[in-house]
């Protein structure tokens, strides 16, 4: 507190004010923050959301023995308080679509059916399914950065030869239960193919763009996944669902 009177004298020479109506630190501080929102009904829109993906890394953390099942009940409790739900979050639903057609369509990997939508910056959601080659999340990056390029869905970014000599050094070399490629692992593929193909290039030039995109995962993310999302700058959020009987491989 005996640095304030010295910070406003400051404050009051940068400005030419002849006084200053803060009276404390704290005054200049949370006291303010209030002052400082110009759109309320986008401020509780933005809170509500957030409500929402805290519940969901609650979730994920319970699920992982992270965390705790209160902390959990926590942030269900506080979902509630605020009035929204779990489906508010526009990628909910479409992942959860997305496994279901997955499924009834006798797709997925090894019995398990995930399904995974990114909410684009112009409305846009796309989804994306596991399969044998790839993880969800892998899926729906790639079908995003293909729209995103103009790139027509049937056409093929990632080079086959890539695709397959990566499944086979982690299935017959490293001796891991699932060749599915993880978010990571695509996005080496991508990269290596790119210098052959100018569809996978303009592709990958597109990853930026998902950057503070959401995406929504119905199974639990493997650390090759949520690695990626993180370096991409996509906020995650999963319905936590064990994905194989090893818990982390799908």
């Amino acid at each position: 507190m005996e640095a304030f009177p010295i910070l406003k004298n400051i404050i009051l020479k940068i400005t030419g004010l002849k006084n200053s109506y803060y009276n404390s630190p704290t005054d200049m501080g949370v006291n303010r923050a209030g002052f400082g929102i110009i759109n309320d009904a986008g401020t509780r829109l933005a809170a509500k959301q957030e409500i929402i993906r805290r519940f969901f890394r609650h979730n994920l953390e319970f699920a992982t023995g992270s965390g705790t099942k209160e902390e959990f009940e926590r942030a269900k409790a506080i979902m509630k308080t605020a009035g929204v739900n779990p489906e508010d979050r526009l990628v909910v639903l479409p992942a959860r679509e997305a496994a279901k057609e997955c499924e009834a369509k006798g797709k997925g990997n090894k019995g398990y059916f995930c399904g995974a939508a990114i909410e684009l910056k112009d409305g846009k959601i796309i989804i994306g399914k596991n399969s044998a080659l790839m993880h969800s999340a892998s899926s729906a990056i790639i079908n995003a950065i293909k729209y995103l390029a103009g790139i027509d869905d049937k056409v093929h970014i990632l080079k086959p030869e890539i695709m397959k000599d990566l499944s086979r050094l982690k299935k017959e070399i490293l001796s891991l239960s699932s060749e599915s490629l993880n978010l990571d692992e695509i996005l080496v593929a991508l990269s290596i193919g790119a210098h052959a193909d100018n569809n996978a290039k303009k592709a990958l030039s597109k990853l930026k763009e998902l950057r503070d995109c959401e995406l929504h995962n119905t199974h639990l993310p493997t650390p090759g996944d949520e690695t990626g999302l993180r370096k991409l700058g996509i906020n995650f959020t999963t319905d936590a669902i064990p994905s194989s009987s090893l818990f982390f491989n799908f």
